[in-house]
């Protein structure tokens, strides 16, 4: 992955071509291929890692999917996140706020939904909402989001030091991309419960919303919890990238099964006479 690097100092989201595949050489088939193989190492990855904390281990991850809709986070959570033993995963799509979540500060929620130890979290859309949506679509003044971003690093670094391996993604789709993926879904009868006509009204503020998100990338992008920005065109290049960023991250914590706190020679004895 040592082409798929974080968002840094100078990052410009307008350099990053949505249809290119940084970090894979191959076609679809070869990371189909890829995808389906790996998922067994992912999948004994998250056990370990569950049992862990069944022994007083307090390590685990969170993936945070952000993106403009038809990107595919739906898809990454199917076939990236959906190989591994759902015992281990806690998935969380963030909506517009209710009334009660309102009634607290924008990271109340959050907190809400962050994974225990031993589980691998996702959040479809998260507490960036707050600082994109809010900006193009002015629901909170310009000082209160600059206020936000702040908060946020704050909170991830919290997060960060109690044993959470952040992983923040966007997936970056093209507007022409997102148009034949809109149109796919107004053309099929099996999609049009996916289609939601304020989806054109988001697509009218693109530039807007671009604009907003290299805004946060640069001020919440730190080398703790750091952005990675994954072109998203081909889907199945996303799926691969996240894979890829999610494995690079298990493997680093490298779990290991934890020692049985008894005798297990005893235990063997008792078993065989009973």
């Amino acid at each position: 992955m040592s082409e798929l690097a974080p968002v840094g100092e100078g990052f410009v989201l307008a350099d990053v071509d949505p249809s290119s595949t940084p970090g894979f050489t191959g076609d679809k088939d070869a990371a189909g291929a890829e995808l389906q193989a790996t998922a067994l190492t992912l999948g004994a990855l998250q056990e370990r890692l569950y049992a862990e904390s069944k022994f007083g281990g307090q390590r685990r991850v969170l993936l945070v999917l952000q993106a403009m809709d038809t990107a595919g986070k739906g898809g990454i959570i199917r076939h990236v996140v959906g190989g591994v033993d759902p015992q281990g995963v806690h998935i969380h799509a963030f909506k517009a706020p209710t009334d009660e979540e309102k009634a607290h500060d924008f990271l109340w929620r959050v907190r809400r939904e962050l994974p225990e130890p031993g589980i691998i979290g996702v959040f479809d859309r998260s507490h960036y909402e707050d600082v994109l949506i809010h900006r193009v679509r002015g629901f909170s003044a310009p000082e209160v989001i600059e206020q936000r971003y702040g908060l946020i690093r704050e909170f991830e670094r919290e997060i960060v030091d109690d044993a959470t391996t952040l992983i923040k993604v966007m997936l970056h789709i093209s507007p022409e991309e997102q148009k034949a993926r809109l149109a796919e879904r107004l053309e099929r009868a099996d999609k049009h419960w996916k289609f939601n006509p304020g989806d054109i009204d988001e697509r009218e503020r693109w530039h807007d919303y671009m604009a907003a998100y290299q805004i946060a990338l640069e001020r919440t992008s730190t080398p703790d919890a750091p952005w990675y920005v994954i072109p998203a065109d081909s889907k199945w290049y996303a799926r691969w990238a996240v894979q890829r960023l999610l494995l690079d991250a298990l493997r680093r914590l490298d779990p290991q099964w934890p020692e049985a706190d008894y005798d297990v020679a005893e235990q063997q004895r008792r078993l065989a006479a009973s």
